[in-house]
């Protein structure tokens, strides 16, 4: 069986989902996950883009060793230039260059003819190659783009020493045989294309993404570009965990292999989501809250006899257990530290102490706590970035007619206590306008989202809140069986997320 490479690129293009942005300390985390995972190869951002993205970049590229680190840039000197900056450090670095090709792309974006972007693809495939050896080229809207014209652009770009060539779906245009006719045509028209990996990179604004890139893996692709959760531009790219298990489920007729740890899928979609604050929807593929739930009663009696009647995927060859902690507020130290490694959690002794605080403060609050419970409440303290401003008391008073006040304290940069009440159009509004006043730093709540993380009126509610100061965008979250408290601490998160940036 052939192996497929899976690239990915959650920390680029997924990253670039509209409210995605991630901390260079969210992208290493992700990184590290990423490698844990198996993934072949890490794209790790846009380096020319900003100097705290190539410092992102150099640091991953510096820390995370086996897979391939990859750097994206555009046809031009100077991108190619800081992206070897980025990643020279790497132990098996790559450079990914892009330029569009399609006639639609040229004519309004770029306003030049072909025979510039032929000779740009080159020169900077050339360049690249003058740095390191694996060097990408993406002709970017290449199913809009005319096949003759793609055809030159593929054979000019290995001539010049690209050694992986991605067919980009670049707007999720096409159809799966449409797309295998076309990779067909390559194979067929491109005289040098066995010098290099054929790729492809699928976008789903036509709910064919994952669809597209296993289609065409029959025709001779044999790199498949896709993202955590399916985030990014628009729709989102090819889903990682639906194009993996797909693989592994039908071996009948995906006669492929990759290297994907396959338990580690559910683990890495919760980190994406949790860092991101991008949830995913219930009846996802895979890793959605409904994926192995069963309400029909006839559905239920099948699973009941025999597990296959109605899943075709074992929960567990994801990562998903469903076991309920047998712990408690007498329960020790070794065995709360034994099923966070169970789980999949290697805390440092202090990270462990904090945990385990916050899980005896739980325990003392809930009587029956899951592993999603847990996964909640380690989450959040391991999110924890340098506290600016400390949420010591919350307190609310609202209801039908009284008008919502919130009383809050919290902890200076100095160390001193400040308090403040204040008046809101609802407790999480009194809250928000009386953490304002203390910490005094311009910002409009654009976003704000709260769910359950189990069942039950004792659930752990999840907080997640976006703010905006000086057009950029922070993310916090907060859990808590207290859904008031996790809004505060939510948007304590993204309060000290923004001075920490402002303050490096």
């Amino acid at each position: 069986m052939d192996k497929v490479i899976i690239f990915d690129t959650t920390l680029r293009d997924g990253e670039q989902a509209a409210g995605g942005a991630l901390t260079a300390e969210d992208k290493m985390e992700i990184a590290r996950q990423l490698d844990r995972l198996g993934v072949d190869v890490i794209e790790a951002g846009f380096p020319v883009s900003s100097k705290g993205e190539l410092d992102a970049i150099r640091h991953i590229a510096d820390e995370v060793r086996r897979p391939i680190i990859c750097a994206l840039a555009h046809a031009h000197r100077e991108a190619i230039d800081v992206a070897w900056e980025a990643i020279k450090d790497a132990q098996h670095p790559r450079i990914h260059v892009f330029l569009s090709s399609s006639e639609i792309h040229l004519l309004h974006q770029l306003k030049k003819d072909r025979r510039q972007i032929l000779e740009s693809s080159r020169e900077m495939v050339a360049r690249a190659k003058g740095y390191l050896e694996d060097v990408e080229f993406s002709p970017m809207d290449a199913t809009r783009t005319d096949p003759d014209y793609l055809y030159q652009i593929l054979e000019g770009v290995i001539e010049a020493g690209a050694t992986t060539v991605n067919i980009p779906d670049t707007v999720g245009y096409t159809i799966p045989r449409e797309f295998c006719n076309l990779i067909d045509g390559i194979f067929k028209n491109v005289p040098n294309i066995h010098r290099a990996v054929v790729s492809v990179h699928c976008h789903n604004d036509l709910g064919l993404a994952v669809a597209n890139s296993l289609a065409v893996l029959d025709h001779g692709v044999r790199q498949i570009e896709c993202t955590v959760n399916g985030i990014g531009e628009r729709a989102g790219n090819a889903s990682l965990e639906e194009i993996v298990m797909a693989i592994k489920t039908r071996q009948d007729l995906l006669r492929y292999t990759t290297e994907i740890d396959t338990t580690r899928i559910y683990k890495t979609s919760r980190l994406v989501s949790e860092l991101t604050g991008m949830y995913v929807q219930p009846n996802k593929a895979i890793v959605g809250a409904n994926a192995f739930r069963h309400e029909s009663g006839i559905h239920q009696d099948g699973i009941i006899k025999e597990r296959t009647t109605y899943e075709i995927v074992d929960p567990e060859s994801v990562g998903l257990t469903g076991t309920t902690l047998s712990l408690g507020k007498l329960s020790g130290r070794h065995a709360f530290r034994k099923r966070l490694k169970e789980l999949g959690y290697a805390l440092s002794d202090e990270e462990l102490g904090r945990a385990f605080l916050a899980f005896k403060e739980l325990a003392d609050k809930k009587r029956d706590i899951t592993d999603r419970d847990l996964e909640a409440l380690v989450a959040e303290e391991l999110r924890t970035v340098h506290e600016t401003y400390h949420l010591e008391h919350v307190q609310v008073s609202c209801g039908d007619p009284i008008i919502p006040t919130a009383s809050v304290r919290l902890t200076g940069p100095e160390g001193q206590l400040l308090s403040n009440a204040a008046q809101g159009t609802g407790p999480v509004d009194a809250v928000y306008r009386a953490i304002n006043h203390l910490v005094m730093v311009p910002n409009e709540l654009v976003e704000f989202s709260v769910k359950s993380v189990t069942g039950g009126i004792d659930a752990i509610g999840e907080v997640t809140v976006r703010i905006e100061s000086e057009s950029k965008r922070y993310v916090g979250r907060g859990a808590h069986t207290d859904i008031i408290v996790a809004s505060a601490r939510a948007y304590m998160n993204a309060l000290n997320r923004l001075l920490a940036t402002r303050s490096k």
